[in-house]
């Protein structure tokens, strides 16, 4: 798959790619007082994009169609369209938008999609209006629509503690080709946090361990560890995840690291070789009948 732009002028319009991402880390550092859970997580974005297209709209109000492969909610349950009626509010403007999202990365499978869709609206927006809103005043915004817009909004590789909302970015160095796995399932991150149970030392080990490969800015032995906290509790949910994984690690593609909450897979490849790994991604597919494609870290 091709880096692209992700913003392209498309006749009048303005077209925006969104960005999936998987989590190289995802650590639960605990369950706060306000009943969210304290992570410490890496995020990378991937070249597997959504696209949201933005055009005026001369009947008035934000209308939003959505198309693609891939379901997403209509209307106002889409984050999309909240994200654009929370900026347009915030700066006292018309809602006279349209909006098209092209669903291409499936729900429930851990890759931030709704997030990710969140802050293009946000930053495409900002662009097509030429509002000139600075990313601090976006994120202000972005914690409005859920824990890991903010993310979306910086990157394209960075370390995310609180919820997900705090967000320091990370060496843009870090140069990788994986795997990507996506099962025909739809995960309830709300029913792996609700599975959750805290393993206090777990956490801890993990934790210096992580702290100590950035310090040495060394995120490929943290991809090593396929550190993923909420992979068994997922697993717990669906089974036949945990027998998915196995069948991908016994194919080559190893460590075999679930993203986020579920459910997609990925494996970080050290061999760089793209013919090998779509020789690999043809196997994987042959094998399992999961979808896979070759993904790159995002250069944005």
């Amino acid at each position: 798959m091709d880096h692209k732009e992700q913003f392209e002028s498309v006749g009048d319009g303005l077209l925006v790619r969104v960005p999936a991402k998987i989590n190289l880390s995802l650590l639960v550092a605990g369950k706060r007082p306000d009943g969210f859970h304290e992570l410490e997580t890496i995020m990378a974005k991937i070249n597997y994009y959504d696209e949201i297209l933005i055009e005026s709209n001369p009947k008035g109000d934000i209308a939003l169609v959505c198309q693609g492969p891939e379901w997403a909610p209509e209307g106002q349950d889409n984050l999309v369209y909240k994200a654009a009626r929370v900026l347009l509010n915030a700066c006292g403007l018309a809602p006279d938008i349209k909006l098209t999202l092209t669903k291409n990365i499936p729900a429930g499978s851990g890759l931030g999609s709704a997030s990710s869709d969140a802050a293009a609206t946000l930053l495409g927006l900002n662009e097509y209006l030429d509002l000139g809103l600075a990313t601090p005043d976006l994120a202000k915004l972005a914690a409005r629509l859920g824990s890991d817009v903010a993310f979306f909004l910086n990157g394209p590789l960075s370390f995310c503690t609180g919820k997900g909302e705090k967000i320091r970015e990370l060496s843009k160095n870090f140069h990788f080709l994986a795997l990507l796995v996506l099962p025909d399932i739809s995960v309830s991150t709300q029913k792996v946090y609700a599975n959750y149970r805290h393993d206090q030392a777990l956490f801890e080990t993990l934790s210096t361990a992580i702290n100590n490969h950035i310090i040495d800015n060394r995120i490929d032995l943290v991809v090593k560890m396929c550190a993923n906290m909420l992979e068994i509790y997922c697993f717990g949910l669906e089974s036949e995840l945990a027998e998915l994984k196995a069948d991908i690690e016994t194919l080559g593609a190893t460590p075999c690291c679930l993203s986020g909450s579920g459910s997609a897979m990925f494996s970080v490849l050290e061999n760089t070789d793209r013919e090998k790994a779509g020789e690999l991604r043809d196997k994987i597919q042959a094998k399992t009948g999961c979808k896979s494609i070759i993904v790159t870290g995002n250069r944005w």
